[in-house]
């Protein structure tokens, strides 16, 4: 087949495909964009998550994506303009900074249509690092994550906002579904995780960093009027083994250490959240749109989130969950008590209301369907 026969392709580059949001939205998008009858290409470093893109029907390439040397950033364009070229790729997406310098530069030679996606506030700790970060602000289109995103994006780079399109993240309702998760998936969690049977689990997902909050969680467990919770800590801590330390240091001093869980990365997020009583995003930075609020509210469990960022798009205080301020333990731990306190028919409505909300807005249909929507517009 010559690349004259094959039909139009997008191509997306991000660093690697290991785990995260951003990774999941990538293969997410492509699947859909093999559905729609196109070819879904994804070039990155690879990782764990490379079979299950490639199962979905996607092509993968390999490259040094998650390189900021100027010298293989540069390298880098080349091969991507080889992979424009020969593969017929329309549309090029940029997921993350360093691929997108690379990717932009292709796009140019090439002649192909040219979005990114903006995923983070990305911060600015030395000189020209706004002119680094800029390049996710300079797509055709550019995709906000949520209204707070878009508004930070055209503040900070002067983005035209004809050119912005805000596409929230979604969760797929095919996996976060309460009745697809059976007992035994969480009985498995649960002995995997030494939680007691009587136990309230408090679950706060979040890769293991200060600016998830998970400091403030283990302060506010030790507020709690409810002595039986257990705070469960899920996520990576992508080798920062001196922060693990210091959270264990902190339950061990506050005497909390038989009732703090540090568990690294889980499979079954679902089974996760069905095993929890609450769910929290304790975040002391916003959240660009905080997929964990998302997928808990999916589940029915309800949430307590800080009121800053995506949260204040994604939670109705008092009808599908709570906010407090960023960094407040009292604050947090009083939510969390009076969440522990709601009797089972109140759970239950507020479970619903939650999960209404999530179909209604933030499902992985709906955030692919506007996705391919920005690529017929530039087709």
């Amino acid at each position: 087949m010559t690349a004259d026969s094959l039909p139009p392709a997008v191509l997306q580059v991000l660093p690697m495909l290991e785990t995260g949001g951003v990774e999941r939205g990538t293969i997410e998008v492509a699947e859909a964009v093999v559905r729609a009858g196109f070819r879904a290409l994804v070039a990155s470093a690879g990782g764990r998550l490379v079979p299950e893109l490639m199962h979905c029907g996607a092509e993968h390439i390999a490259l040094p994506l998650a390189s900021k040397d100027p010298w293989v950033m540069w390298r880098n364009a080349a091969k991507l303009a080889a992979v424009i070229r020969n593969g017929r790729v329309a549309i090029v997406h940029a997921r993350s900074r360093a691929p997108a310098w690379s990717a932009r530069l292709a796009a140019r030679r090439t002649g192909a249509r040219w979005v990114t996606t903006y995923h983070g506030t990305y911060n600015e700790g030395f000189p020209l690092k706004r002119r680094y970060n800029a390049v996710m602000a300079s797509g055709e289109r550019v995709i906000a994550i949520s209204g707070f995103i878009a508004a930070h994006l055209m503040a900070r780079h002067g983005t035209d906002p004809a050119r912005v399109r805000i596409i929230p993240r979604g969760v797929d309702p095919r996996r976060f579904d309460p009745a697809l998760v059976s007992g035994e998936r969480i009985i498995k969690l649960a002995r995997a995780w030494r939680i007691p049977d009587d136990a309230t689990v408090v679950l706060l997902p979040g890769r293991l960093t200060r600016w998830k909050g998970q400091e403030v969680l283990i302060e506010a467990l030790a507020r709690m009027r409810r002595r039986d919770a257990v705070a469960v800590l899920v996520g990576d801590d992508q080798g920062r083994c001196g922060y693990r330390t210091a959270l264990e240091a902190l339950a061990e001093r506050l005497g909390l250490g038989p009732r703090v869980r540090i568990v690294g990365d889980c499979a079954d997020m679902p089974a996760a959240l069905m095993l929890a009583d609450v769910a929290v995003s304790a975040s002391i930075e916003p959240e660009a749109f905080g997929r964990v609020v998302v997928e808990a509210q999916a589940m029915g469990r309800p949430v307590v989130a800080t009121a800053h960022g995506g949260a204040l798009e994604t939670v109705s205080p008092g009808e599908t969950g709570w906010l407090v301020p960023p960094g407040d333990a009292a604050a947090l731990a009083a939510a969390l008590d009076h969440a522990l306190s709601l009797d089972e028919a109140s759970r239950a409505a507020l479970g619903r209301r939650a999960r209404e909300a999530v179909l209604g807005r933030f499902t992985t249909e709906r955030m692919c369907a506007a996705t391919l929507d920005v690529y017929r517009e530039l087709l």
